[in-house]
């Protein structure tokens, strides 16, 4: 493989089945991104859409900021791709979400989120022209059948639309083509340098959408302090161990972490909102892990 396609591929440094640290930070991932879409949706009690975007990105930046390894420099030729990320990893996906969750339960918002691999193998296979291993490829296919089962009953209640399903949909293709990117990134400077100059990015870019945004948010407690576990934990911390993985295992298999987040989802809807769980979505939670497990294994 060329030099110039190493650049921007999703190939990771262990093609080894999942050890203990991988596992840990792929359900680390899964629980605080699962709990997410629940944060924004108590964040929207209050707070204009735009405005918890912009809060998240700061509470998150604030928590990378604090760890001295984040400062390491970063040579001038890989902002380029700093600044893509801050867009099209960062800024623009966590814009979409409180705007569709308008639209759509957040248990429907974090279920979709399942079809992130889907998105994630096929930039990849474009980026590496080739295509996935079959096991991984078999194994995101399953995890895709399990995501559809789970959603089924909650579509079917007519709680979402076509505007919030089409952005959160958006937002994964965005999540497809930056998942690929930041992998070399984070090969050749690990994950907090570069996470913490891509939340500058997209903190900057988002300012005048949060200040715009301020106007239409009163503050309450509840919901601030829901939009700052967002931030803190999902923006900072999950996001740092996201990265990491992909640099470990790749973009296709660092993306499982999305098959963990309709199953947390499922959980915390029904604890918090007392959100009915259908038979057909147990159903699915079983395939989604299969599904993950599969794709996990060794690449060879």
């Amino acid at each position: 493989m060329s030099q110039k396609r190493l650049l921007y591929t999703s190939v990771g440094t262990r093609a080894g089945a999942f050890g203990p640290n991988e596992w840990a930070l792929t359900i680390a991932c899964g629980l605080i991104w699962g709990a997410s879409f629940l944060w924004i949706a108590v964040g929207l009690e209050s707070f204009a859409p735009n405005f918890i975007t912009w809060l998240r990105i700061a509470a998150g930046l604030a928590a990378v900021s604090c760890m001295p390894s984040s400062w390491k420099p970063i040579e001038r030729r890989d902002w380029p791709a700093i600044v893509f990320l801050g867009i099209f990893y960062m800024a623009f996906p966590l814009a979409m979400f409180p705007i569709a969750e308008r639209h759509v339960s957040s248990s429907v918002a974090g279920m979709l989120n399942g079809a992130t691999p889907l998105f994630v193998a096929m930039v990849a296979a474009i980026m590496l022209r080739r295509l996935p291993r079959r096991q991984q490829a078999i194994g995101v296919f399953i995890g895709f059948i399990g995501v559809v089962l789970i959603a089924l009953p909650s579509l079917g209640e007519g709680s979402s639309s076509s505007t919030g399903v089409g952005l959160i949909l958006i937002a994964l293709v965005s999540y497809g083509v930056s998942v690929n990117v930041i992998v070399p990134l984070q090969h050749r400077y690990g994950s907090l340098p570069v996470l913490w100059r891509l939340q500058i990015v997209a903190f900057v870019l988002m300012v005048p959408f949060g200040v715009a945004g301020l106007g239409d948010s009163s503050f309450e407690w509840r919901p601030f302090l829901a939009v700052l576990a967002l931030g803190v934990l999902g923006t900072g911390v999950a996001y740092a161990f996201a990265t990491t993985l992909g640099g470990r295992v790749g973009g296709t298999r660092a993306s499982l972490i999305t098959y963990l987040i309709p199953v947390v989802s499922i959980v915390v809807g029904r604890i918090f909102r007392g959100d009915r769980i259908a038979v057909l979505a147990g159903v699915g939670t079983v395939v989604v892990l299969a599904g993950a497990w599969i794709a996990s294994r060794a690449e060879q």
